[in-house]
């Protein structure tokens, strides 16, 4: 006998290994099968320092590991920049001596555009060292991101753990007017539910009638973003449209599994949200639920757009160009400027936009255009945007600092950003859109001929095995351990891009790494951890969302954090926190954080979990980790486990 699950529940259960019941639930922590493992070459530089500290292991499936260049490269940066090109050679490198299929060279595909489009199937279980590995979940996919060294231990055993997620549902009802995409649907989801809230840490479910008639381009952004949410994974369930994507494929079609959630799938919350009147939306700095109406911003002066990054996909470059090509013909002219680039995601794009003509377009229009690459979304490469300048961008991020020291960034769709691109002011795309030829637009993404795909509804077939009790065999014991040390405080969602900034996760020494802790906002953090002993992080809501880069957690132990305290924190970032051995606890008590305030001196026995604030003696017990949680910090890590139990070290970490 089964018991309801979500979509997300069920590829679990089919890529679990060792279940003792036929299902799983919320809070079950289980070994999983993984399909694929993907990374960039950032990533990469740190996957590098845990594959060799594990000794250079084989890959386990040189056909299943996917590595692209595209975060810090453009032609400029390639052929001037030295860390640059040691990222690159690196990967360059190990693609070689892995003897790895999918290796994907400089300006050749943004990580995960390629893999979307050519590789991923409904049903897989993929983890990437990026948190945009949501994306993945729009074929209907369980598709997660995760720090360097959790990718590179699946990347050599094939397998990992996962603590089976809450989920919530939303459900979108209304049809989506002509040009209004996936990313006005997850800018208004951002705006209605907020980011790092009732999403954090969960699986999200999107649902509904309206979704059925999407492409499989919109559900990839709404995917994608799911990550600026707070969810753990975003995911669709696979249909129809699905299906005859794959249909176009040569390859990589034949393992699809069509999982459907169960109709009382136990989704801990439901959203409904109504898209009949929605139009174009904009989110301002600094966050992607800082979301406005389009009206409520024109005119807005801007010194640049950009039209790019891994949100941004075919469908909407071709839009784009379109609403350009609209506004050239009643008369628009560019007014003078460099700082309008478009960098369309792969380079089969950029072959179909030449070819049809709409890359002049965007030449027309004054727009750069550059190779496949993140560019300006990261703002670490020589597309920087300046300080002080105002970017209307169809990125995902706009933290402080994203596209360059000082920069601010205003999300919206493609077709946004070309309505504003021209006169470098805010503009409804609307007008243009109501002019577009829709036949020739989908003749442009080939949808004229599409072709209806049966879809057969499957069930996982779960292997259930005899329950055994084991334990951490012979984990060092770590506890016993008691910090003693002053706060320094910090609110809701911090971010990993303030915690180190893009532009030093090419470092790996962790004195140096943490030397650029916290660089651009609060410049003093260093200091007072070295010198003053004030190492103890104390935080609200969401800390450490954003990027999945596990720099942070080393900036932070560099810099000579002892623990960290929140009352919650972004799942990636604290697996990268486990993984690393920093100690984190958390914490729900108000009167803790009343009490915890910066500068006070705190008492945190680490075995317990009790936390003692020094001037008043009062005491505060923080939740208990799971059992995997307290066998890898037993262990010193995730590195220092593998080296003990090698391929068994799933096996013995999860046993209860």
């Amino acid at each position: 006998m089964r018991r309801p699950m979500t979509l997300t529940q069920k590829i679990l259960a089919a890529h679990a290994i060792g279940l003792t019941r036929p299902w799983v639930q919320a809070g079950d922590v289980i070994r999983i099968r993984v399909d694929w493992t993907i990374a960039s070459e950032l990533a990469w530089n740190g996957m590098a320092k845990t594959w060799e500290a594990l000794g250079k292991p084989p890959v386990y499936d040189r056909e299943r590991f996917y590595l692209a260049i595209d975060h810090t490269v453009d032609p400029v940066t390639l052929a001037n920049d030295a860390r640059t090109q040691r990222l690159v050679q690196l990967s360059r490198d190990f693609a070689k001596e892995s003897g790895i299929r999918h290796f994907y060279d400089a300006n050749e595909t943004i990580l995960h555009t390629k893999f979307y489009r050519d590789l991923v199937q409904p049903g897989q279980v993929v983890l990437g060292a990026d948190s945009h590995t949501s994306s993945h979940g729009g074929m209907g996919a369980f598709a997660i991101g995760l720090g360097g060294a959790d990718i590179t231990a699946a990347m050599v055993l094939g397998e990992s753990w996962i603590e089976v997620p809450d989920a919530i549902a939303v459900d979108y009802v209304g049809e989506l007017p002509f040009g209004i995409g996936g990313k006005d649907v997850i800018l208004e989801t951002l705006g209605q539910l907020g980011r790092n809230t009732v999403a954090l840490e969960r699986s999200v479910e999107y649902r509904g009638d309206a979704v059925r008639k999407w492409s499989t381009d919109v559900r990839f952004t709404i995917a994608n973003m799911t990550a600026e949410l707070g969810g753990l994974n975003g995911i669709f369930e696979p249909d129809e449209v699905v299906a005859e994507w794959l249909a176009r494929r040569d390859s990589h079609k034949d393992e699809a599994r069509y999982f459907r959630a169960d109709e009382d799938a136990p989704y801990v919350e439901r959203f409904r949200i109504d898209l009949s009147k929605l139009g174009p939306r904009i989110a301002k700095p600094f966050s992607p639920d800082n979301v406005f109406p389009v009206e409520e911003c024109l005119g807005m002066e801007l010194q640049g757009a950009f039209i790019g990054a891994c949100t941004t996909t075919e469908e909407e470059l071709v839009l784009a160009a379109l609403v350009l090509e609209r506004a050239l013909e009643k008369g628009a002219r560019p007014v003078p400027t460099r700082n309008r680039l478009v960098v369309p995601g792969d380079l089969s794009i950029l072959a179909k936009l030449r070819d049809t003509g709409l890359l002049a377009v965007y030449e027309q229009a004054g727009f750069r255009i550059g190779p496949p690459g993140c560019s300006m979304c990261l703002g670490v490469a020589s597309e920087k945007a300046g300080r002080g300048e105002h970017w209307i961008t169809s990125q995902n991020r706009n933290f402080k600092n994203r596209m360059g020291e000082g920069s601010l960034a205003y999300l919206a769709s493609a077709a946004t950003v070309a309505a504003s691109a021209l006169e470098l002011r805010v503009a409804d795309p609307r007008p243009y859109l109501a002019e577009v030829d829709q036949d020739r637009y989908a003749r442009i993404l080939g949808r004229d001929e599409r072709r209806p795909v049966e879809v057969r509804i499957d069930e996982p077939e779960i292997q259930v095995a005899e329950a055994r009790a084991q334990g951490v065999a012979g984990a060092a014991d770590g506890d016993g351990k008691v910090v003693r040390a002053r706060v320094q405080r910090f609110g809701d969602s911090v971010d990993t891009d303030a915690i180190i900034p893009g532009e030093f996760c090419h470092l790996t020494d962790l004195q140096e790494i943490g030397s650029k802790c916290f660089h651009y906002v609060r410049p003093d953090f260093v200091r007072k951890a070295r010198e003053e002993n004030h190492t103890i992080v104390v935080a609200g809501e969401g800390w450490g969302s954003g990027s999945s880069r596990e720099q942070a957690v080393w900036a932070l132990k560099g810099a000579g954090v002892q623990c960290v305290i929140a009352r919650s924190y972004a799942f990636i970032h604290k697996r990268n926190l486990v993984n690393e051995a920093l100690p984190y606890l958390v914490v729900r008590d108000e009167a803790f954080y009343e009490l915890a305030q910066e500068g006070e001196e705190l008492e945190v026995d680490l075995a317990s979990g009790t936390i003692t604030h020094v001037s008043t003696a009062r005491s505060f017990q923080a939740e208990p980790p799971a059992q995997v949680v307290k066998a890898l910090a037993r262990e010193g890590g995730l590195v220092p486990a593998i080296r003990r139990h090698g391929k068994q070290v799933f096996s013995v970490l999860s046993a209860g």
